[in-house]
């Protein structure tokens, strides 16, 4: 007798729907076809002992399992219940009239409960997509499934309960979302607040900026200066995620199987922050098994870096093209996988290894030449794609004890906002482009028009400070993003000389 059950698999952030043939004839060997991995071929004992503990058994009879298409590779223990359910059927043990309705996923534990799975999500969006009834998977995963509309999602915890259900035996209950109701309830839920900072007030200035604008921003100080309170501070200021931004997110995290039992969807803006010792891999994505990277997870959001010089030479480069091109292609030999990666990097670091370089009242005790050593780590092409190159200096101990509240990261995060407003409109034709940094060349000489001073202001910058070629666009962007945060139409030359200040580490000379 041949059934047909249907699964999925997870390709990039996307699925496939995968139909599993199952037919039982006269014999006793097991055969399973179709490209199944280690993991999928191991599933006949699982799936042999969760029958077993349920009072079921495998059938004596030859068994062969095909998973169209074939030739897609089938990785992972989440078929072991659409495997079960369809070897039941086959061998008359269930009732197989339901069975083609529902997507059915599920990994197995050996006395029959089953195991959470990754990318619920995706999977659920493309049953959808193809007219499915319903999905039936682990509780464990059905919150986040269960944000499609249209869609009827079963959460269950063992193989007999599904196995009741098709039998007509027992129902199982139907998960439900009120999706705007869970996007709503924590979308202001933060944290931090900038209103608990002292002082440090030309740092909250860069950083609203650099959320106004989108832009990248590295923060140079000494240690304990707060370089990382603040950047941790950030998402706070940013707008909140739209609807779409907060489905796309939260793909990439059940993709990657970041998503807790109670998360049905992130409404926050993430933050991730890899230790400096991360992989290439591990930062951009990939693997054997291609996963989603820490600039993928921080897709919509912040991803910090901090200790920007202790990371490898090789991670930092590996950043250049997805900061531009806001994605990521993992290419191998038999297959290509694309990953959403717009994000805004924050990056910290000291100035010189012992991190006092330039400090107000402690002596830096680095030898000649090894400033600029270490700044070195950083490449150029790296520190171009930098917007905002920020310094930040100790508090003084009467900032420090002062009890007057600064202003709070939601009055900052209002006129990022309306900042953003402004922008959405000017691009509104351009595909792709929402913010200032966003923009390409050609656009930024259309919207960044400046009088004959500040012309003279730029050029005598430049000359002066010794600020390099490479640094022209970015004050322009930067200098665009100042003058919408104060609803001027034309950048003026106070504009200018503000953005002009934020590039530190392109000054001849800085480092000795």
């Amino acid at each position: 007798m041949l059934v047909k059950t249907f699964g999925s698999a997870v390709v990039g952030v996307d699925a496939i729907t995968i139909t599993v043939e199952v037919n039982a004839d006269r014999g006793f060997k097991f055969f399973m076809v179709g490209l199944p991995d280690n993991a999928v071929k191991e599933s006949q004992h699982r799936i042999e002992s969760a029958l077993k503990n349920v009072g079921l058994k495998m059938p004596g009879k030859k068994l062969v399992i095909n998973m169209a298409p074939a030739d897609i590779r089938k990785e992972g223990s989440a078929y072991d219940l659409t495997i079960a359910i369809g070897i039941l059927a086959a061998s008359g043990q269930m009732n197989e009239e339901k069975i083609s309705d529902y997507v059915i996923m599920g990994e197995l534990s050996l006395d029959g409960s089953l195991q959470p799975i990754k990318g619920a999500l995706p999977i659920a969006i493309q049953a959808k997509k193809e007219g499915f009834k319903g999905f039936i998977l682990p509780r464990g995963n059905a919150k986040e499934a269960a944000v499609v509309d249209g869609l009827d999602v079963y959460g269950v915890d063992n193989i007999k309960e599904v196995i009741d259900f098709f039998n007509d035996e027992k129902s199982l209950e139907k998960i439900e979302i009120d999706t705007r109701k869970e996007f709503y309830k924590n979308l202001n839920n933060v944290d931090f607040d900038f209103e608990d900072v002292k002082g440090q007030e030309n740092i909250k200035r860069a950083l609203e900026i650099a959320a106004a604008g989108g832009h990248n921003v590295i923060l140079i100080g000494p240690p304990g200066a707060g370089k990382t309170m603040l950047a941790k501070r950030l998402p706070t200021i940013l707008p909140p995620l739209s609807l779409q931004e907060a489905l796309e997110t939260t793909k990439i995290h059940s993709v990657g199987g970041k998503l807790s039992k109670e998360t049905s969807l992130i409404s926050v803006r993430p933050f991730r922050s890899p230790h400096h010792t991360i992989s290439d891999v591990a930062l951009v994505g990939g693997g054997g098994f291609p996963q989603p990277g820490e600039i993928s997870l921080a897709h919509n959001g912040v991803l910090f870096l901090d200790e920007l010089p202790e990371f490898q030479r090789t991670v930092l480069e590996v950043l250049r093209q997805p900061l531009e091109d806001r994605s990521i292609t993992i290419s191998r030999a038999k297959f290509t996988v694309d990953y959403p990666a717009s994000f805004m990097m924050v990056a910290s670091m000291n100035p010189c290894p012992c991190g006092y370089y330039n400090h107000p009242e402690k002596d830096c005790v680095c030898s000649p030449g090894v400033v600029q050593k270490y700044l070195n780590k950083i490449s150029g092409p790296l520190l171009d794609r930098i917007d905002l190159h920020v310094e930040v200096t100790p508090v003084s101990f009467n900032e420090l004890t002062n009890k007057s509240v600064g202003e709070s990261s939601n009055d900052i995060r209002e006129r990022v906002i309306e900042s953003r407003k402004i922008q959405e409109v000017r691009f509104s034709e351009n595909k792709g482009v929402h913010c200032n940094a966003q923009v390409s060349s050609r656009t930024l000489k259309e919207i960044c028009q400046i009088d004959q001073e500040g012309r003279d202001l730029l050029k005598k910058a430049m000359d002066k400070l010794g600020l390099s070629a490479r640094a022209y666009d970015r004050i322009l962007k930067v200098a665009r993003t100042i003058a919408d945060l104060e609803k001027t139409e034309n950048i003026q030359t106070a504009h200018l000389a503000e953005a002009i200040q934020y590039r530190s580490l392109d000054r001849e000379g800085w480092a000795g």
